[in-house]
Order: structure tokens, then sequence, then C-alpha cells
């Protein structure tokens, strides 16, 4: 979306989300963040061989964003079962997929969207706690949200947020267990994590590239004139390894200074949920450091998603204990 239909639209949902409105929401949710992260590493107990994705980095994103917006914790199931639907048909190929693949997903759509519509309708003229409540009571300076506005936010911070914190969460263990110096590091030095973190958004970022944008007039790169309404694909992994920007940008460094990554994007489309996908990261990474024991990869390069946009390990297996 352009201003300034989207900037009406960012303001109404940043008002129930972060500054200056609501500046305490995703410290309030550290306790939340804390215990979901412990209760998922000790189903690890008695475990020689964990996969970090399906066992960790792909259900915490949806409970946590079902504690955001208020979700009743007994429709949490299903929410994990329509986001598991959706993010398997992403990368759904005619050529070798079952069309049952994709038909899953686009039902799950259907599904996810027909749910979030009803609690938003449950929610009007009473104010709670969770986004959807507070967004369908909110009489800011703009006004309302509309309900399909509502739910069209609501399901872009549940699918767009969890592909891209478990691609950070996984990417930032595999670079660890490749760096196993920085991994001692930061559990001798907890604080570590933030600026760790933030070199993981430049190095090995969950979203490569950004193909869905178009000129507005005629652009000159180079030599080279790209036409007015041109299709353009933003590279953003490469521009965070650009060399005339970053020292030696194709070495893990989480001491690097003047760190201004594109993990995040840049700009008036700045990541709506970046606040959050880092604490998330932050504390996910620092207590699975803190508590497994010995970890080792059991295969590397472990098997990575096709889709090119979204990077990250489909699966990222590691051993712990004594094997």
């Amino acid at each position: 979306m352009d201003p300034p239909e989207h900037d009406r639209l960012r303001r109404l949902a940043m008002r129930s989300f972060g500054l200056p409105h609501t500046p305490g929401l995703v410290t309030g949710m550290e306790g939340d963040l804390t215990a979901t992260v412990g209760s998922l590493i000790d189903d690890f107990a008695g475990k020689e061989q964990i996969d970090i994705v399906d066992d960790f980095a792909h259900p915490f994103p949806v409970t946590v964003i079902c504690h955001l917006l208020g979700v009743p914790r007994e429709d949490e199931p299903r929410f994990h079962l329509w986001v598991n639907a959706i993010m398997n048909s992403i990368d759904y190929n005619p050529k070798t997929d079952p069309k049952e693949k994709l038909d899953k997903g686009v039902q799950a759509r259907k599904d996810l969207l027909q749910h979030l519509g009803g609690l938003v309708e449950q929610r009007h003229g009473r104010p709670g706690d969770g986004l959807l409540a507070r967004l369908a009571n909110d009489d800011g300076p703009d006004g309302r949200m509309t309900d399909d506005e509502i739910v069209a936010t609501a399901k872009l911070l549940l699918i767009a947020g969890h592909e891209t914190t478990v691609n950070l969460i996984a990417n930032g263990m595999l670079t660890l267990l490749r760096h196993p110096q920085v991994l001692q590091r930061l559990r001798d030095e907890p604080d570590l994590v933030v600026p760790l973190v933030e070199e993981l958004l430049r190095y090995e970022p969950p979203v490569q590239i950004i193909p869905w944008r178009a000129a507005y007039s005629d652009i000159t790169v180079g030599d080279t004139v790209i036409p007015k309404g041109s299709q353009i694909m933003l590279m953003l992994a490469s521009g965070s390894r650009d060399p005339k920007r970053f020292h030696d940008p194709d070495r893990f460094d989480p001491d690097r200074r003047d760190n201004q990554h594109l993990g995040f994007g840049s700009g008036i489309h700045l990541c709506f949920g970046g606040p959050l996908a880092r604490r998330e990261t932050q504390i996910a990474l620092t207590e699975l450091v803190l508590r497994l024991d010995r970890p080792r990869l059991v295969a590397d390069p472990p098997p990575y998603r096709p889709s090119p946009v979204l990077r990250g390990p489909i699966h990222l297996d590691i051993e712990q204990g004594d094997g």
C-alpha cells in the first residue's frame, strides 16, 4: 500500500502495537515469551536429537502472536494447524507436489479469516487485552479500522510475522553452531544477544529479496535506465553485505559497529513487527544456548526451503548430550 491509505492504517495499527501510545507492549510480553520458550525446551528432555525448526522455531511465533492478538487459549491449536497448512502451501510446486498441499493452504486461509472475523465481531463494545479488542474499540483521530481492516492486519501479523521469525531463529542457531566461539561467548555474556541478533539480521536475514516493487518514474542506476512501471526486485541480503558499506561483510561479527542493515526493510514500510521479532529471537537464542547440552549439527548444510525470498532451513536437526 502507498500513502495516504498506508499511513492511515499504519497509524491506527501502531496506536495499539507500539510507540507512542503503547510503549510497553513488547516488554510487557517478556514473561510470556520466556515461559513459552522454556516450555518448548523442557520438551527436549531425554531427546538426543531435536529439530530446531519443527520442535521449537515453528510453534513459538504462533503461540506468541495468538497471545498478542488475544486469541482464546483453547483456539490456539487450530491456529497452529492453519498456519502450518498455509506455510506448507507457500512453496507449492505443481510439478512435484500433490494438489492437496495447495488446496489445504487455500482452505486454511479461508478458515483463518473467517475465525478472525468472528473474534473481531465478539470484541465490539468489549474493550480488553489483546490487539483485536483494542483495534475493535479504538476511536482515535483517524477513527476506527473496519472489521475487514482489522482481520487483514491480524492476518499480516500472524502469517508474515511467523515465517520470518521461524527463519531468523533457525538461521541464528545454525550460525551459532557454525561459530562455536561466538556460541560460547553468548553463554558467558548473555547481553551479547542484542548486537548478535542485529548482526544475524545483516549476515543471514530471513527475508532475502523483495520482488514486489515497481518504479514510480524512470530511474538511472549506473548506466541503465529502469523505465517507469517496471517491476523491481530489491536484493536486501546483498545490500546488507555491500563491501562499500560494511567492512569484511562476509564475516559474522556480533561486535560490528554502526550496523545499519536492511533486515527489516526501511522507510515508511519498516517492518511493523520488528520490535517483537527482535525480542523473540533474543530470548529464544539465549535460552537455547544456555540450556542445550553440547549441541551439534547433524547435517551441514541442512535442507533449505526452496523459496529464494524467505531463506531458512526447512529442518535443522541437532544432537545434544554424549551422542
